[in-house]
C-alpha cells in the first residue's frame, strides 16, 4: 500500500501530514469518482467500459460493464446515477431497475462530440461538458461545448470555448458553476441563476500548472482542481496550496459519511486522502 505525505496550508488550517493512500491499481482508464449516499465510491474505467464500485474496508468490485467508454458520474437528488459515455456521444440516466435513459446524445440535430464530466444541481439542473479527446470519424458539431439541460428535459448551449472544457464544478450553494478547460489550462467561473442560466463567464482562475482535468469544491467553496496533482484554490481564485499525488490525477471526489475524504482517481489507480474541510455535493 502505497503512502504519500504532503505538507501544505488551507487557509488558516496547517496541514502538515497529508497521507495520500494508494486503494487499488490496474485501471488505466480510471476516471469519473463519485460518491453513493449509500456508501460507497463509484468510478469509471474508459478503457475497459467498466463502471467499478470501492467499500470502504472490502476493496473493489464490478458494478456494471459495458458502460459505452463511460468518463465522469453523479447523482441526483432521488439516487439515480447519471453517466457520460464518450463512445456512445451520449449522456445517460441509470434507473434503480437497470434500465437506462437518454438524457442528451444531440445538438441541434447533430450528435454530440464525446460528452466529459457532469454535475446536477439539487433542484435538478444538470450541466454537462462535451469536447473531444479521441479523433472522431463522423463529428458532427465543429465546435466543443458546455451544456445545460432544464428539469423539464429543455437543452441549451451555454458556451462554445476555444479550448477543451472538461472537468465542471458547481458552488456549494448552487450560484456558481465552473468549468475547467484543459487546453486553455484555466478555470471559467459563471453566475447561476434561479432558472438555471449561466451568465457572466469569466476566467476565475488563469494559468494552471497544468491542464486541468476534474474539480470538486468544498463546503468553504474552495476549489480542488486535478492538475499536476490537486490544485487547491479559493472561490476567489487564489491559490492554496497542492496536494502531491503518486499519478498525475484525473479526477476527484469527496466521500465516506462524513464528506471528508478525497477519493482521487490517477492514471490507473485509485488513491484516497483525509481533508479536515468536508466537501461539497448536491445530491
Amino acid at each position: 500500500m502505497f503512502v504519500l505525505a504532503a505538507a501544505w496550508a488551507l487557509g488558516a488550517e496547517d496541514f502538515s501530514s497529508l497521507k495520500v493512500e494508494q486503494l487499488a491499481t490496474g485501471f488505466p482508464g480510471a476516471e469519473g469518482p463519485v460518491w453513493s449516499r449509500e456508501g460507497y465510491l463509484l468510478f469509471s474505467d474508459f478503457s475497459t467500459s467498466i463502471l467499478h464500485r470501492y467499500d470502504p474496508g472490502k476493496g473493489v468490485t464490478v458494478f456494471r460493464k459495458d458502460t459505452n467508454g463511460g468518463n465522469g458520474n453523479t447523482f441526483d437528488r432521488q439516487g439515480r446515477l447519471y453517466t457520460c459515455e464518450y463512445q456512445s456521444r451520449r449522456v445517460v440516466r441509470i434507473l434503480k431497475d437497470g434500465r437506462i435513459e437518454t438524457i442528451a446524445d444531440r445538438w441541434n440535430g447533430k450528435r454530440l462530440n464525446a460528452p466529459n464530466d457532469i454535475v446536477i444541481r439539487r433542484d435538478g439542473h444538470i450541466y454537462f461538458t462535451d469536447p473531444l479527446f479521441t479523433p472522431l470519424a463522423e463529428r458532427e458539431l465543429d465546435f466543443y461545448g458546455v451544456y445545460h439541460i432544464s428539469p423539464d428535459g429543455k437543452m441549451d448551449l451555454i458556451t462554445q470555448p476555444k479550448g477543451r472544457p472538461n472537468g465542471i464544478a458547481m458552488s456549494p450553494d448552487g450560484k456558481i458553476l465552473y468549468v475547467a478547460n484543459t487546453d486553455e489550462r484555466n478555470v471559467r467561473a459563471y453566475d447561476v441563476d434561479n432558472q438555471g442560466k449561466a451568465t457572466n463567464e469569466r476566467v476565475l482562475i488563469p494559468n494552471l500548472p497544468g491542464g486541468p482535468d476534474g474539480m470538486r469544491t468544498d463546503m468553504k467553496g474552495n476549489l480542488l482542481i486535478t492538475a499536476r496533482g490537486i490544485a487547491v484554490y479559493s472561490a476567489k481564485g487564489e491559490s492554496l496550496g497542492v496536494i502531491p499525488v503518486p499519478e498525475n490525477p484525473r479526477n476527484c471526489a469527496f466521500g465516506d459519511k462524513d464528506l471528508r475524504m478525497l477519493y482521487i482517481t490517477g492514471q490507473k489507480s485509485l488513491f484516497r486522502v483525509r481533508l479536515e474541510t468536508p466537501g461539497s455535493i448536491q445530491y
